[in-house]
């Protein structure tokens, strides 16, 4: 059977866990740039709607 190594999301395997934390981290940037530039925040689009009409 192979390793099962407890993370954030429950027991994967070590294979899993390095996506995961390649996923967070990429995510975790990405939503960095958008706070920090404005640019593809889901968020403030919505308020811009929602003022509008």
């Amino acid at each position: 059977m192979a390793v099962m190594i407890h993370s954030k999301y429950g027991y994967e395997p070590p294979e899993w866990v390095q996506a995961d934390s390649r996923l967070d981290k990429w995510y975790k940037d990405r939503k960095r740039r958008a706070n920090k530039h404005g640019a593809f925040s889901l968020d403030k689009k919505r308020s811009k709607q929602t003022k509008t009409h």
